[in-house]
């Protein structure tokens, strides 16, 4: 997870933090790794009271910078302090499982110099091959020692826990490695190169620390849903799409990257992974993977900017919970004549089998180590309706309606009870809905918001990418037919009513109880 908290940017709210927690909670998440600076206190103290396990990171890079005004300028001077301080500030927190000393750092190789690069490029190239000749060491070399230095510190600090880092070289004579100064050792990416971890790490516990880098704009969809986009081609060439968006299908990533699905695949078949972390959590602000200008926030979330999960939230649900799920998509707003792939994700059942204005369209199974059914259809308006079972008898069922025109606004707070604390955060979704209350999934009509009572707004958003709305005004438009009003209370114990409004759309009202 970055830090930032979408329309509130990066300054700590304890109450948005919970609710991305909650959020990757329904999700199945157990665990967060902090990328790559220490946290906020409220995080970790969060994650104490959730449940969650934390890998604990210090640092994004050492001696070697990685852009002109990064913390390579004042590492000699202060890592020892930067270090110590921040093992003493969170050693005591249950939640801190692990704790990682770099991310990606240049030190891995004899010569890997950024200095000249800019920084799309010093970010793409951290995850390229790189001369063997730059691994090669007889002899603990300074790199090496390096590592040991800082193992040491966090060791002698707190003994009771494992050190890692995240290494973008998966080489056993990368000189991070070759310190022998890693309790674990930790790969981003390099899924071909888990099969050979058991014979050059003979005994070292092994876990994936950066994993996937998927790309994703939710509720847009990009067919046929078995090819795959693999966005940039390449690192150093450029690359556009009229778009700007990414499928979400899971059909596409980037090349250093894998789908979901694989990735969860490789991890659930090699008991030796011991975990994974999936970059990311949530969009955040910065690092527009793939697209540059006008996109401004990232691809990579399995939840958008805005907190409103994409379809492969629902993938891991099915595989990373209990709890019974069935996830239909896409929305049923076509082209009349066009060829539609509609996906299920569902678990605890044995089949799915799909209605189209009630006739079948057959049933289908999840094949050995597969995680999703789909079914080709050609469109035409009305209802499809999916049901699971198992053992022949129904598990759940769901419809997914093609919506009339845009007709009504629907507000639904997160919570309408909040503290008068001056801090405490109601989270509004804005949903467009036709007559009959069928969300209208290409609808973005502009909306806009009136406070009154003791509260104001303090954030809007709508998950969009490429948007350029401020994510202060009192208005914002829906994207893909939802965006996001944040209200916060004041000191004062009162009512706040929230209305939006939207020219041709009936309005709608809610009331958020401070106290």
């Amino acid at each position: 997870m970055h830090h930032d908290l979408g329309c509130l940017g990066a300054a700590v709210n304890k109450r948005a933090i919970e609710r991305q927690l909650q959020i990757l909670k329904g999700m199945g998440v157990n665990g967060i790794r902090t990328s790559h600076n220490p946290p906020a206190p409220e995080l970790l103290q969060l994650c104490d009271s959730m449940g969650f396990i934390v890998m604990d990171e210090t640092f994004d890079m050492w001696r070697k910078k990685k852009t002109t005004y990064d913390y390579a300028q004042y590492f000699n001077e202060w890592h020892e302090r930067d270090l110590t301080d921040h093992i003493l500030r969170d050693r005591n927190h249950p939640s801190v499982f692990m704790w990682s000393i770099g991310n990606e750092v240049m030190e891995q190789w004899t010569d890997a110099n950024a200095d000249t690069l800019d920084i799309q490029q010093a970010n793409l190239i951290l995850n390229l091959k790189r001369d063997p000749a730059s691994l090669r060491s007889d002899s603990m070399s300074v790199n090496a020692l390096l590592t040991k230095k800082l193992a040491d510190i966090v060791k002698n600090l707190d003994p009771t826990r494992p050190v890692t880092s995240g290494n973008n070289e998966p080489s056993p004579q990368n000189h991070l490695f070759k310190s022998g100064a890693l309790d674990l050792i930790g790969f981003n990416y390099h899924l071909s190169d888990f099969d050979n971890v058991k014979i050059n790490f003979p005994g070292k516990p092994f876990i994936a620390t950066e994993t996937t880098s998927a790309l994703a704009t939710r509720g847009y969809y990009r067919m046929p849903s078995d090819s795959v986009y693999i966005w940039p081609s390449r690192w150093d060439l450029p690359f556009s799409d009229p778009s700007y968006a990414c499928s979400s299908y899971d059909n596409c990533h980037v090349p250093w990257g894998s789908t979901h699905e694989e990735t969860w695949r490789k991890v659930n078949d090699n008991p030796f992974v011991s975990g994974m972390y999936i970059w990311t959590g949530f969009d955040y602000i910065g690092e527009p993977t793939p697209y540059w200008f006008p996109a401004r926030s990232s691809y990579f979330g399995v939840v958008d900017l805005a907190g409103f999960p994409k379809d492969a939230y629902y993938f891991y649900q099915s595989v990373w919970t209990d709890k019974t799920m069935l996830h239909v998509f896409p929305h049923w707003n076509w082209e009349k004549g066009q060829t539609i792939d509609i996906w299920a994700y569902y678990n605890n059942a044995d089949e799915a089998e799909l209605f189209l204005n009630g006739v079948s369209q057959g049933v289908r199974k999840k094949a050995p180590n597969e995680f999703h059914v789909v079914w080709r259809l050609t469109y035409q308006p009305g209802t499809i309706r999916v049901i699971t079972r198992k053992d022949g008898k129904e598990v759940l069922s769901q419809e997914i309606k093609t919506a009339g025109e845009p007709y009504q606004i629907r507000l639904t707070p997160d919570r309408k009870k909040i503290a008068a604390d001056g801090t405490d955060l109601s989270f509004v979704t804005v949903e467009i809905l036709d007559r009959d209350g069928n969300l209208c999934p290409n609808a973005e009509n502009q909306i806009y918001f009136e406070i009154s009572g003791n509260g104001k707004i303090v954030g809007v958003d709508n998950g969009s990418p490429i948007s350029m709305e401020s994510f202060k005004a009192p208005e914002r438009k829906a994207f893909y037919g939802k965006c996001l009003v944040v209200i916060q209370s004041d000191k004062t114990a009162d009512k706040i009513r929230l209305t939006a409004t939207s020219d041709g759309l009936k309005s709608d009202s809610t009331i958020i109880v401070s106290q």
